[in-house]
Formats: C-alpha cells, sequence, structure tokens
C-alpha cells in the first residue's frame, strides 16, 4: 500500500506542475475571464464542453479547469490510499484533499466574482498546496540511511523554503498589483540564503543531499536569468527576441521554476526533518542507560570491537552486532573474538 501511495502521489505531484503551467498560460495570455460562468462551461456541464469550442482564451481557461478536475480526482484517491497508515500520512491525505477542494472554489468564484485579491490567494494556494504534496512524496520515499547535520541546517533548511514561499507570494503580487520592489527585495534575500544552504548540505556527505544542492543552484541560476527576462518584457521597451512568444514564456516558465525551487527545498527540508530523528535514535542507542551489566559507555565501542561466532565450529561465520544487541549480552561466555 505505501508503494502504491508514493507512486500515486508522484503522479499528484507531476499533475499539479502541469496545473502550475497551465495557471500561467491563463493568467499571462488574460484568459481568467475567457469562460464568463461556473462550474459549468457557457451553460455546459464543464466535461462536455465541445473541443471545437476551445479555441483562444477558451483554450486555455477550459484546460485549465480540466486539468484541476483531474488533480483533483488524483488527490482524492491519494487521501484514500493514505489512509490506512494513519498518522500523519492520514492528516496529510486529508489535508491535501481540503486544500484542492479550496482551490477549485477560489478559481470559481474568481470567475464569478470578477475578484483580483481571489486571483492572488488562488495562485498562492497552488504553490502551496505543490509544496504539501511534495511533502508526502519524500515522506512515503524509502527511508535513507541517517547522517549527522549541523544543529542550524535543521533550522535554515525550513527558513529557505518558507522564503522561497514568501517570494512566490511577492511574486504573485507583482504579477497582479504590480509591486516590483517587494518582488526584488525577496529575490535578494533568497540568493542569499539558498547559496549557504547549499553550502552546509554538501558538507553532510549525504549522496542525495549533495544532488539536492546542486539542483538548489542550477534552478536559482536558470531562475535568475528568467526573472531578468521577465522584468525586461514587461517593464522595458527593449526588443525581445521571439517577440510575443518570449513575451508569454518566460513569466509562465518564471513561476514554473520558482515552483521547481520550492519543491527541492521543501524535499530537503522534510529529508533533514528525517535524518535528524534517525541520527537522534542511533545516539539514544549508543548512549541509553547500563543494560544487563554492560556499562553504558562501553556498548557503542563494543559493537565495533567484538563479534559473534554463530554456528557450529569450523563453520566461520561472523556476524557484527548492533549496540542494542550488545547491551542485551549477559553471558561473558557467549562473546568471543
Amino acid at each position: 500500500m505505501r508503494r502504491v501511495a508514493h507512486r500515486l502521489a508522484i503522479a499528484t505531484a507531476a499533475g499539479t506542475v502541469v496545473l502550475i503551467l497551465a495557471g500561467g498560460l491563463v493568467t499571462n495570455t488574460g484568459s481568467a475571464l475567457a469562460v464568463p460562468d461556473w462550474p459549468t462551461t457557457f451553460g455546459r456541464n464543464m466535461f462536455l464542453f465541445p473541443w471545437a469550442g476551445m479555441i483562444g482564451g477558451i483554450f486555455f481557461e477550459h484546460s485549465h479547469r480540466l486539468i484541476g478536475a483531474i488533480v483533483g480526482a488524483l488527490t482524492l484517491g491519494l487521501a484514500a490510499v493514505l489512509w490506512p497508515l494513519g498518522g500523519r500520512l492520514r492528516a496529510l491525505g486529508l489535508t491535501a484533499v481540503a486544500a484542492v477542494v479550496a482551490q477549485g472554489v477560489l478559481g470559481g468564484l474568481r470567475v464569478v466574482l470578477l475578484a483580483d485579491t481571489l486571483a492572488i490567494v488562488h495562485g498562492c494556494l497552488a504553490q502551496a498546496f505543490f509544496a504539501l504534496v511534495v511533502a508526502i512524496v519524500v515522506l512515503l520515499a524509502p527511508r535513507r540511511p541517517a547522517v549527522p547535520v549541523e544543529p542550524s541546517l535543521r533550522v535554515l533548511a525550513p527558513a529557505a523554503a518558507a522564503l522561497v514561499y514568501v517570494q512566490i507570494v511577492l511574486g504573485a503580487l507583482l504579477t497582479h498589483a504590480g509591486y516590483v520592489a517587494l518582488h526584488l527585495a525577496g529575490a535578494l534575500v533568497v540568493f542569499t540564503v539558498i547559496p549557504i544552504v547549499t553550502a552546509r548540505l554538501r558538507r553532510t556527505g549525504d549522496a542525495a543531499l549533495g544532488r539536492a544542492s546542486r539542483m538548489m543552484l542550477v534552478l536559482l541560476g536558470v531562475q535568475l536569468l528568467l526573472g531578468i527576462g521577465s522584468y525586461l518584457a514587461r517593464f522595458s521597451a527593449l526588443w525581445i527576441p521571439g517577440g510575443q512568444t518570449t513575451v508569454l514564456a518566460l513569466p509562465v516558465a518564471h513561476r514554473l521554476v520558482a515552483a521547481l525551487i520550492l519543491a527541492t527545498t521543501v524535499t530537503v527540508a522534510v529529508r533533514l526533518t528525517q535524518t535528524t530523528r534517525g541520527v537522534v535514535a542511533s545516539r539514544s542507542m549508543h548512549d541509553g542507560p547500563a543494560s544487563a551489566g554492560v556499562p553504558a559507555a562501553s556498548n557503542a565501542g563494543l559493537a565495533r570491537a567484538i563479534s559473534i561466532r554463530v554456528g557450529e565450529a569450523g563453520r566461520g561465520r561472523v556476524v557484527r552486532l548492533a549496540p542494542a544487541v550488545v547491551k542485551t549480552a549477559q553471558r561473558p561466555s557467549e562473546v568471543g573474538s
């Protein structure tokens, strides 16, 4: 069941990436109100609206609705398979369902009420939902060996994810309300914090965290170029190669890469939480109270220094004991070199 849930979570995350891309196209083509009613499409059931009618802005807006419905169905399925797993996974599944329902309602109300404020909230909630699904993907992934990390990194990584999300919110304010200065200030903070996090990640020696740090830097470089291009396309009179196609593609890609940066930082933050728990558990095994007459301080050393010969003499099979097993050793005669 856990493997099925993991695959379904990946599918939901992938669908959400496509949905964010479609939402960007809706916004930057000015197609948000191309379909004037909701939940119907020109008075028809939106699932039965003819493909022949999907032209111009209607194509972007109606496609966005259909993709949203698919993501909603995937989320319901994900919550269903997470339910038997219980605990926080069940809670996260229910939270994802609540978020995707709220997202759909917000999108519809934005059309019905003609409220730009709801468009901002709608875009920000989409990214938060994506981060939530990514966190579920990481939690369902096979556990990796725990590695020690700097205490400051356990705080810095979640803070970096939060800063990236705040920057995405500021980006939505720029798109819909023109708050350029706030977005530029947020970019300065993000481009200061992320490299610090990546440097700390590389020092952990963990291969997965090392790959994540490199991915962050690559995405950050791409995002810088897309941000500059988007700014020039919107706020300058400079000639842009590719004309209107480039002018459309730059901010859409900028928004999409922002989502990928958010996903990477969330992945690292959740991974570090799991790593921290693993290290704490390992230390508790090494440093726990004395048991069965074996001093606690010597358990770790014993685990590395001794082995137990198993089976008949001459078979020569040696098993290395973990610290917790060493603690249970009571008869010295059982311990051999």
